[in-house]
């Protein structure tokens, strides 16, 4: 299982980097959102994966068991989703406004910020 998400995450990864390297504006703002869901992957991986364990200590016991949940990935990975959230939400703003002033969505194309009835105002 752990080979398996380990694979899912580098793939995770390569796609989210390839996007990246696109000239679009959109391509590369799904690349980050894949890159995000590749380091939310490799965090709760690298958390370990133990199936069916509480994250606590059980009645009558001194110590954690051999294996057990670990609740620390699983919170930082909940802060980075909500996170995630808003910086894709961000992004698909940025991407309407700057269509709306450069008519273009490609970064090759896109020369200058300012549409050429603002510069003569």
């Amino acid at each position: 299982m752990t080979f398996l998400l380990a694979v899912a995450t580098g793939a995770l990864y390569a796609g989210g980097f390839y996007l990246m390297m696109r000239r679009s504006l959109f391509k590369m703002i799904m690349g980050v959102v894949l890159m995000g869901h590749a380091a939310n992957l490799l965090i709760f991986t690298l958390g370990g994966l133990v199936r069916g364990l509480p994250p606590y200590i059980a009645e009558g016991q001194k110590h954690l068991g051999e294996h057990f949940a670990d609740p620390l990935p699983q919170a930082l990975i909940l802060t980075a989703i909500v996170i995630g959230f808003g910086v894709n939400a961000f992004g698909v703003v940025l991407i309407r406004r700057v269509h709306e002033s450069v008519k273009t969505g490609d970064l090759d194309e896109m020369i200058e910020t300012d549409s050429p009835e603002e510069l003569l105002k």
